[in-house]
C-alpha cells in the first residue's frame, strides 16, 4: 500500500510490481474520488478495466453497499482512522453482486501531505458459497443436519416411515440412533401409537425375556399378578430394542419367532398372543461381524436386516457441531433459566478439533458441563473440560488446521469426495469451484486421499453398492 516515502532501495516502479502481484484489489483515489490507480486483481474482481477505471468517481466503478454517506473511505480520510476488514458487497460489470472485505488508508505524498485515499478489498465469494452451504440443512422430524451424509439418511427417513418393514439402524455410541427411531416413528402411519423403547443390553436373559413377552401370574416366584411385555405394550405403534446384538443366542431364536410370525408366549403361558408392533433395532457393532463370530444368528441377522440406516460419526458430519451445541444451548437456557448467548469464537475451533469419540451424546454432556460454569455471555475456553480446552487434536480431527473456518472446509470438501466418490472433477463441480481451486484446497487443507481418484468404472460401481447396501 502506497502511503508515504518509499523504503531505500524501492522505486515507484517496484512497488508497482508489488501491487501488481497481490490477489487483493487495490486503487487509490484524489481528494476528488477520481480513481488514480487500479491493480490487475481490482480488474479481475470487478469485472472493469484499468483504462475504463481510472479518472472516473469510485462509486461510479463500484457500486459498493457502502458508497454514499456509509464510505468507508470517505470515514478514513474524516478521521484519519484507517478502517480494517469490514464486510460489504460490490456490484461487477457483469450486474452480479461480489462480498468483500474491505480496509481502507489515507494516502499521503513523500512531504507527508495528504493527498487522497487508498483501499484494498479481497473477494470472498468462495468463502460466502462455502458458508452459505454450510447453512444449508435438512429437516427431518427433530433431526436438522447440514452434513451430506446425514443428509442422505434424512432424505429417506419419510419414505421409511411410511413402509412397515423392520429396520436396522447402525452406528457408534452416542450417535442418535433412538432420536432417528422416534423420527421415524413420529413420522409413520403409527405416530399416535405408542413408541416402547427397551436396552437389550442392560437387562439379563432371565429379565429381558420377561420385559419383551410379559408374564402370567405364578409363572415364577413373585409373579402374583399377570404383567404385560412391552410386545404387548407396542401394539399399534413401535417397539425400538437398542444394543439387539447382546442378546443372548436363546433370546435370538425366540424373537426370530416374534419377528416372523408376529406371535410369542409370555412366560407361564401356552396360549399364543398376537402383536402387531413395528419393530426397529439398533446396534454399535457390526452385527455382520457379529454373525461371523457366532455371536448372533445368521438367520436373525437377515430378518432384521430388511432397511438400514447407519449413522455417520460426530467427527464425519462437523458442519452439524455448531448447529448441534445452538440446539443444545438453547434448550439448556429454556431448562436452567439461563441465557447463554452461545460459543465464543475462541471455543469454537477448540470443539472442531476434538475428535469427539462418545458423538452427540458427548458434545450434549460438554454443553450441559459448560452450562454450569457459565451464567450469561458466550461459553469460553475456560468452560470446557481438559482434554477439549488443551487443544488437542484427535487423530481425525485435522491438527494441522488453524482455525474453524479451515476444519469446516476441509470438512465440507471431504464430504463431496466421498459423494463423489473420490472423483475430483466431479467434487470440484459438487462445490461449485474449478478443479485446480480444489487441488490447492487439498493440498493447503493436508486432506489425505486414497490412491484411486474415482474415476475408474470398477471405483464408481463400488460406490454406488456402497450406497444401496446402507439404504
Amino acid at each position: 500500500m502506497p502511503t508515504g516515502k518509499p523504503e531505500s532501495g524501492r522505486t515507484p516502479r517496484t512497488d508497482e510490481a508489488i501491487l501488481e502481484s497481490i490477489s487483493d484489489g487495490v486503487f487509490t483515489v484524489d481528494a476528488g474520488w477520481n480513481i488514480t490507480s487500479f491493480n490487475r486483481a481490482a480488474e479481475e474482481i470487478t469485472g472493469v478495466g484499468r483504462a475504463d477505471a481510472i479518472g472516473r468517481r469510485c462509486s461510479d466503478v463500484f457500486r459498493s453497499s457502502l458508497c454514499g454517506q456509509e464510505c468507508a473511505l470517505g470515514r478514513t480520510l474524516k478521521t484519519g482512522k484507517p478502517v480494517i476488514n469490514l464486510s460489504a458487497y460490490i456490484v461487477n460489470a457483469a450486474g452480479e453482486r461480489i462480498p468483500v472485505s474491505l480496509s481502507t488508508a489515507v494516502l499521503r505524498d513523500a512531504s507527508g501531505r495528504v493527498i487522497g485515499g487508498v483501499e484494498t478489498f479481497r473477494d470472498l465469494s468462495e468463502i460466502e458459497a462455502l458458508r452459505r452451504e454450510l447453512e444449508a440443512h435438512v429437516h427431518v422430524g427433530e433431526i436438522s443436519s447440514r452434513s451430506p451424509l446425514m443428509r442422505r439418511v434424512l432424505e429417506v427417513l419419510p419414505a421409511v416411515a411410511a413402509s412397515p418393514s423392520t429396520v436396522l439402524i447402525l452406528g457408534e455410541t452416542g450417535t442418535g440412533k433412538e432420536v432417528v427411531a422416534r423420527t421415524i416413528h413420529a413420522q409413520s402411519p403409527r405416530c399416535r401409537g405408542p413408541f416402547v423403547a427397551v436396552n437389550c443390553g442392560a437387562l439379563p436373559e432371565t429379565l429381558l425375556e420377561s420385559e419383551l413377552f410379559g408374564y402370567r401370574a405364578g409363572a415364577f416366584t413373585g409373579a402374583v399378578k399377570d404383567r404385560p411385555g412391552r410386545f404387548a405394550l407396542a401394539r399399534g405403534g413401535t417397539l425400538f430394542l437398542d444394543e439387539i446384538t447382546e442378546i443372548p443366542p436363546a433370546m435370538q431364536v425366540k424373537l426370530l419367532r416374534v419377528l416372523q410370525e408376529r406371535t410369542y408366549e409370555p412366560l407361564g403361558s401356552l396360549q399364543p398372543e398376537s402383536t402387531d408392533a413395528r419393530v426397529i433395532v439398533a446396534a454399535n457393532r457390526d452385527p455382520a461381524g457379529q454373525v461371523r463370530r457366532g455371536l448372533l444368528r445368521e438367520d436373525l441377522y437377515y430378518r432384521i436386516n430388511v432397511v438400514r440406516i447407519e449413522l455417520p460419526p460426530l467427527r464425519r458430519r462437523m458442519e452439524d457441531l455448531p448447529l448441534l451445541a445452538g440446539e443444545f444451548i438453547a434448550r439448556f437456557n429454556r431448562l436452567q433459566g439461563k441465557r447463554v448467548a452461545g460459543i465464543a469464537p475462541a471455543t469454537l475451533p477448540l470443539l472442531m478439533a476434538h475428535d469427539w469419540p462418545g458423538n452427540i451424546r458427548e458434545l450434549e454432556n460438554v454443553i450441559e458441563r459448560a452450562f454450569i460454569l457459565c451464567s450469561e455471555g458466550a461459553i469460553e475456553p475456560r468452560h470446557l473440560p481438559e482434554e477439549i480446552a488443551g487443544g488437542e487434536a484427535g487423530p481425525g480431527a485435522g491438527g494441522r488446521m488453524r482455525s474453524a473456518h479451515d476444519i469446516l472446509e476441509a470438512q465440507a470438501i471431504r464430504s463431496a469426495l466421498e459423494q463423489a466418490g473420490y472423483n475430483r472433477l466431479r467434487a470440484a463441480r459438487e462445490l461449485g469451484i474449478h478443479k485446480t481451486t480444489l487441488f490447492r484446497k487439498i493440498k493447503k487443507l493436508g486432506i489425505a486421499l486414497p490412491d484411486r481418484d474415482g474415476r475408474s468404472r470398477e471405483g464408481g460401481s463400488r460406490g454406488a453398492e456402497g450406497a444401496v447396501r446402507r439404504f
